[in-house]
This record gives structure tokens, C-alpha cells and sequence, in this order.
């Protein structure tokens, strides 16, 4: 590591702690502004130069709210749509009636898993946001659950996206790493499921039953109102058929499963792909999601458009804070990438005597944990591995992959999307998103990185 390297890296940790201090202090800053100060701050002092440092920020705030504002917009729209219809109150009836308090967080484990098998984090936590809050209030309401309800819901849930996110393929993260690493598919899906599955029950029921009697979570009034049942909209019409208030909710996650199972099947000039890659993109099929549920829960119900539209119009203004904080999240990240930190993270770690698998977790867990993104992380880690792959064939790649993708998980924080959009969606504190999604994602990542080892030395 040279000097310059050393200097980067302590202004990013310096960068993160004052972030926080503007964050919790007496200040109080709102987390866009205090984002965007950092990012400046970060940019200046690592030598980007004044007009590189604009740059940065516009190009993340702007490259983040493409990839997941439209989504996550649309998604609050389908939520809305499912909340005033009465189709989300309908299905947390039937879940609740079919379980109890214990077994609850596994059945929305469960929910989570097969949901995110296909959509990414953020597109599935803006897909399952109704669900969570409607179930949790009546769990509240019941006074079933010791501590949050929300976090007794919401931590399986999180812990089992993310887990699906980072470590099984068709996501992006680990088809990145299969490509540079030449791996199996078919195996790295195989091994990338055995990995997830102790990791998504140690990170989500198990953990979440451990922090919810010490936790008092309640997300703010606006949500709760949108992505919960209105009663008085419903009053009197007939309660909503359980197969199309669950027909609304899997359209967009068929589209998604479909275009994962064209990729492992199907060639990227097959016809068939390209349609299939076309409608499973998540901004489109939430878009055709949206569309049907339009018709499903509201045209074929005989409810007035003009109803319709202004609850979709309505649906957008609780989460244009958390669309800007994202943003502001991507700025910064994108800022501490141009910066150079990434490539002192790569001298870091290339000095380290550890094992291919150990080594690529390592590495994509800094480049993740400090540049804020995992698609930095897993390139980055294959970047530097994929010479060393190609003269030692004894390493197994599908293993490999997957520990690069559980390091990607590693510890999300201030400078992840998707840390902001927990700690806005559920109104936590930033210690309350730490003790979640942060704390769930590290032992996703290290239950993660045991079973790749573990498995090394079984199948040899």
C-alpha cells in the first residue's frame, strides 16, 4: 500500500463518522443534506478536484434514482393500490389464520425467499411492504408481539432479500463473478442455495426473535396509512378474492422468475430470451404489475377512476424523502468510488495470505463496505482473483462465486441504498438500522463465507 492509499482510506472512515455525528447530534441534519455535505467533504479532501466532485454526485444520485426510483415508484403505487382495494388486509388474514405469533417470522421467511429468488433487494422490500405492515399491525394490535411487530416481520424478510440478492444466481452480483471466474451455473446455484438457507434463518427469524423485545419501531403515519387497509374505502363493497389479491402481488414476480429462467436456459440471441429479458426487467414489470392490478382491484370492482388516480398520485408523495435520500446515498458511494478507494482497497487486501475463497470474500467485503456498492465489491474481487483462478484450476469457481457474493453482503451501511431505504420505510433511528439491516447482512455474510470453507474441504 502507498501513502496516498492510507490517506484515502482514513478520510473514508473519518467521512462515515462524521456523517453519523451530523446525523445523530443535537444537529439533527436531514440525512439527504448531511450526504451530500460528506460527499463534498470526501471528494475535496481526496483530491477529486471541484469539478470531478459535482460530477460524482450528480452521476450516483442520478444513476441510483434510474436503476431503483422508477421501480421502487411504481412499487409504492402497487402497495397503495393493494392497501385501498383491501387485497394486502386479506392476505395478512389468511397468513394470520393459518399461524401464530411464533411461526409467523417463518412463514414470511419464507415469502421472502421465494420472492427474492428473482427481485432484487430493494424491488422485493417495496413489494412486501404492505404485506409486512398490515401483518405487523394486527399483530400490534393484538398485543401478541413483546417489542416491535414491525421488527418481528420485517428483519426475516430483509435477511432473506438480501441473502438471495448477493449469493444465488440469476441475480447480477454472482452472474458477474460466474462470468469472470468461467463457473458452473448449475452448481453455483446449487451451492449458492445451501449457503442461503442457514444464513437467511440466523439472520432473519432467529436474530429478529433476539432484538424485537428491545426494540419499539413503528414506521411513520403516512406509510402506515398508505401500504395499510383504508376501511372506509371498502366499507361497502365485497371482501376481495384471496386468488386476485394474490394475483396482483406475483404478476411482476412471475415476469422477474421468467427472465432468471430464460438466463440459465436460454441463449442472449434466442428470441424467446429477449422478450423475456425485456418484460422481467423490474421497471417493466412492475409497470405491467401496476397495470393489472389497476384493472384487478380497481376497474373490475367498479371503483372510480378518479379514485384510482388520485390514490396513485397520493402513493408517491410519503416516499419522495426516501427517494432522495437513496439518491444521496448513491452520491456519496459513487464519490468514494472515483476517489481511488476501491483500488487502496485491492493493495490492501492483495497483501493478505489467505485461500482464493477466503481472499475473494475479503476483498469484496471492503470494496463493498467502503465504495457503498456490492456490485463494486464482486468486480472488483473478481478483478483481482481471475488471474489467479486461471492458473489454479484446484480452485472451485461455483464455491468461489458464491463467497464473493456473500462478501458483497457484508456489513451495509451509511453509503448502501439500501440501508436508507430500511431506515426511512421502517422510521428507524440510524442505531435501529444498524441493529437490522446492518447486523443482518454481516451475518449473512459470515454464516456466508463458513459454509464456502465448509464446503471446500467437503467436496475437496
Amino acid at each position: 500500500m502507498t501513502g496516498h492509499d492510507i490517506q484515502l482510506l482514513i478520510i473514508t472512515v473519518c467521512g462515515i463518522l462524521l456523517l453519523i455525528a451530523l446525523i445523530t447530534s443535537k444537529l439533527q441534519m436531514h440525512p439527504l443534506l448531511a450526504l451530500l455535505i460528506i460527499s463534498v467533504g470526501v471528494g475535496l479532501t481526496s483530491g477529486l478536484g471541484i469539478d470531478k466532485v459535482a460530477e460524482s454526485i450528480e452521476e450516483g444520485a442520478g444513476s441510483t434514482l434510474g436503476e431503483t426510483g422508477l421501480t421502487i415508484a411504481l412499487g409504492a403505487m402497487l402497495g397503495k393500490l393493494l392497501a385501498d382495494s383491501g387485497a394486502s388486509d386479506r392476505i395478512a388474514s389468511v397468513i394470520l389464520n393459518g399461524s401464530n405469533p411464533r411461526s409467523l417470522p417463518w412463514l414470511m421467511t419464507l415469502a421472502a425467499f421465494i420472492i427474492g429468488i428473482p427481485m432484487f433487494f430493494e424491488v422485493g422490500l417495496i413489494m412486501l411492504l404492505p404485506l409486512i405492515f398490515t401483518v405487523a399491525s394486527k399483530l400490534e394490535q393484538q398485543g401478541s408481539v413483546k417489542g416491535s411487530a414491525y421488527v418481528s416481520i420485517g428483519v426475516p424478510v430483509i435477511a432473506a432479500l438480501a441473502t438471495m440478492h448477493g449469493m444465488v444466481p440469476p441475480h447480477p452480483g454472482p452472474l458477474i463473478a460466474i462470468g469472470a471466474f468461467n463457473a458452473n451455473l448449475g452448481m453455483t446455484m446449487i451451492y449458492g442455495f445451501i449457503c442461503a438457507i442457514p444464513a437467511v434463518i440466523l439472520a432473519g427469524p432467529v436474530y429478529g426473535k433476539f432484538i424485537t423485545p428491545s426494540m419499539t419501531v413503528k414506521p411513520n403515519k403516512d406509510l402506515l396509512d398508505q401500504y395499510t387497509t383504508n376501511q372506509e374505502t371498502n366499507q361497502t363493497k365485497a371482501p376481495i378474492p384471496i386468488t386476485t389479491a394474490f394475483g396482483a402481488i406475483v404478476i411482476p414476480v412471475i415476469m422477474m422468475l421468467l427472465h432468471a429462467i430464460a438466463g440459465i436456459f436460454l441463449s442472449e440471441d434466442n428470441a424467446f430470451y429477449r422478450v423475456a429479458e425485456f418484460l422481467g426487467s423490474p421497471v417493466i414489470a412492475m409497470l405491467i404489475g401496476v397495470l393489472a392490478a389497476i384493472i384487478m382491484l380497481g376497474y373490475a370492482r367498479g371503483t372510480d377512476t378518479k379514485q384510482i388516480r388520485n390514490s396513485l398520485g397520493s402513493s408517491l408523495k410519503p416516499i419522495a424523502g426516501i427517494l432522495l435520500i437513496i439518491a444521496g446515498g448513491g452520491a456519496f458511494g459513487q464519490v468514494l468510488e472515483d476517489s481511488g478507494v476501491g483500488e487502496a482497497i485491492v493493495h490492501l487486501a492483495s497483501g493478505f495470505s489467505l485461500s482464493a475463497i477466503a481472499l475473494g470474500w475479503v476483498v469484496a467485503a471492503l470494496l463493498s463496505v467502503s465504495t457503498g456498492s456490492a456490485t463494486v465489491g464482486i468486480v472488483g474481487s473478481t478483478s483481482l482473483l481471475a488471474p489467479l483462478v486461471a492458473a489454479d484450476p484446484s480452485i472451485n469457481t461455483a464455491l468461489l462465486t458464491v463467497a464473493v457474493g456473500s462478501g458483497s453482503l457484508f456489513f451495509n451501511y451509511a453509503n448502501h441504498g439500501g440501508f436508507w431505504l430500511v431506515k426511512e420505510s421502517f422510521g428507524m433511528t440510524m442505531g435501529e438500522t444498524f441493529k437490522t439491516i446492518t447486523i443482518i447482512q454481516s451475518i449473512v455474510g459470515l454464516v456466508g463465507l463458513a459454509m464456502t470453507l465448509l464446503l471446500n474441504i467437503i467436496v475437496g
